[in-house]
């Protein structure tokens, strides 16, 4: 479709506006300065290097592999927590929250990212968010474990070295709790088709095949037909209803390491750089669920903000402050272009 038109995201009931007409429209906004990739195998002044004193004192390991621990400055802190005051008006109340916030280190190598290790290496990192993911859900007053990684300066991460963030809390957060609502909404009214609208939807893309961009013995990544930013991916399993992590057989996860270089050497291809995202793992909130909550299906969101090349980004601004979300690349565009790219090895400059 070349003509403006709004599509709807079923996992958070949001409509985008897209606007295909504008994309020639020439570019005259900020430009980003490249990020420097020479990056040194070991940084005597990085926090996350093996043997290296962290902020707050405490020596890391000589770590072989990856290397978790709680972050030195974490966002929410395990309990006992003051309570809340009374609030003065009804309008004005806050929500009492404890949990812990741990750091995944995903190889002693400082200049390397998911695009350069290999598939075992990726593997265990799967392996040390799945741990992380069963042993702080099983805590006491833990509702939903957040896997993510914000990769690049672009996206406010604060050291290079390559890590993700897993935050627990004794409340499920909201854009996860829309996703579950629209997951459970959808297998209590859809019966005539498959009871889960993830499964459904990767059947949907696989029959379509126009915005699928990396596909694999039981992964796909798709730019979603509600795609907000420029290239962004959702990843899912399409063979069979996979609720969490824990719940992958070695074959999936070998595969999800797979599509996760893959989809990371695409990117890093598409504009010859380090490609900056955000990525998330959404699945079951916390492992052994009951069973109104097994209608998760396990996804990865990529939110990448690159636009039109390395130096030129995608901002959030004024009608999508205000009004909503709103892309003039088509997500179908899109998705040529990251099929285009090579999954190979990336040349970065």
């Amino acid at each position: 479709m070349d003509h403006p038109h709004r599509r709807l995201n079923p996992l958070t009931n949001e409509y985008i506006l897209v606007s295909p007409h504008r994309i020639k429209r020439p570019w005259l906004g900020q430009t980003e300065p490249l990020q420097s990739i020479n990056l040194p195998k070991y940084d005597p002044d990085c926090y996350l290097c093996p043997g290296n004193r962290r902020s707050n004192g405490e020596q890391n390991p000589s770590y072989n592999h990856t290397f978790t621990f709680e972050n030195d400055f974490a966002a929410v802190l395990p309990p006992p927590l003051p309570s809340p005051p009374p609030p003065p008006h009804p309008f004005l109340t806050c929500q009492p929250i404890h949990g812990a916030c741990d750091v995944v280190v995903f190889h002693p190598r400082h200049d390397l990212t998911l695009s350069d290790l290999p598939l075992h290496d990726i593997e265990s990192v799967i392996d040390e968010w799945t741990r992380i993911y069963q042993m702080r859900g099983a805590e006491q007053g833990i509702k939903y474990v957040q896997i993510f990684e914000n990769k690049g300066a672009m996206m406010g991460c604060s050291n290079p070295h390559p890590h993700a963030q897993i935050w627990s809390l004794s409340v499920v957060p909201t854009i996860a709790a829309v996703e579950l609502e629209s997951l459970i909404k959808y297998s209590l009214s859809h019966t005539r088709w498959r009871p889960c609208l993830l499964c459904e939807y990767a059947h949907v893309e696989l029959k379509l095949q126009t915005r699928v961009v990396v596909l694999n013995q039981s992964w796909v990544a798709v730019v979603p037909w509600w795609a907000t930013w420029p290239f962004e991916l959702i990843v899912l399993p399409y063979r069979r209803h996979i609720p969490c992590l824990s719940d992958l057989d070695v074959a999936e996860k070998a595969a999800l390491a797979d599509i996760i270089a893959r989809v990371s050497r695409c990117f890093d291809n598409l504009f010859s750089c380090s490609f900056p995202y955000s990525m998330g793992v959404h699945q079951q909130p916390i492992p052994a669920q009951n069973s109104t909550i097994d209608v998760a299906h396990i996804h990865l969101h990529f939110d990448p903000p690159l636009l039109r090349s390395a130096t030129v980004r995608k901002f959030l601004v004024g009608f999508e402050l205000m009004a909503e979300a709103q892309r003039d690349l088509t997500p179908e565009e899109a998705a040529v272009r990251l099929r285009s790219c090579s999954e190979g090895l990336p040349n970065v400059t």
